[in-house]
């Protein structure tokens, strides 16, 4: 009898087109609040930018519902050549019991699972940074007016916090 050798996991990929994303980051469009914007960069554990990492986010609106017909409060970017990425959107409400906050979806080729995390405006009282020993690395940045940075480390000392499914 033959024994079957077992194989490694498969990854994400083997690859995102560069038009998996296109025009998908701007989910101001027919909103009726102001609009804001939030960037950073995607870096892997040496500090090194990624190329073509695909984010998704999700977020409630201005009210903090996420039922809104008005606004899907979905969009997806991807990286450019330097790993920075760019969503236009509306600052999200309070959902009831949490902060304000945006979810992101992260995909890159090589990567064996999606990985999940959270972006906070401030350090408000919310259940997941009550539990986050690096609490610091989910709260954006102000960049300017309307303007928030969120930089994401994939692996490393200063990794982002992730999140299981």
């Amino acid at each position: 009898m033959s024994r079957l050798i077992p194989t490694a996991e498969m990854t994400l990929g083997p690859f995102f087109p560069r038009e998996f994303a296109k025009d998908a980051n701007d989910l101001v469009k027919g909103a009726p609040a102001d609009a804001i914007e939030i960037t950073g960069l995607v870096t892997e554990l040496d500090g090194k930018p990624l190329d073509n990492v695909i984010l998704e986010i999700w977020q409630a609106d201005a009210a903090g519902r996420f039922d809104n017909p008005g606004f899907s409060g979905w969009g997806r970017a991807a990286t450019d050549a330097h790993g920075v990425y760019r969503f236009r959107t509306i600052r999200p409400g309070a959902a009831p019991g949490r902060a304000p906050h945006v979810n992101f979806l992260i995909l890159y080729s090589g990567l064996m699972r999606q990985l999940q995390t959270v972006m906070f405006f401030s350090a408000a009282p919310d259940p997941v940074l009550a539990v986050v020993n690096a609490k610091d690395r989910l709260i954006a940045r102000p960049d300017g007016p309307n303007r928030y940075r969120f930089d994401i480390r994939l692996r490393g000392g200063e990794e982002t916090p992730f999140f299981d499914d």
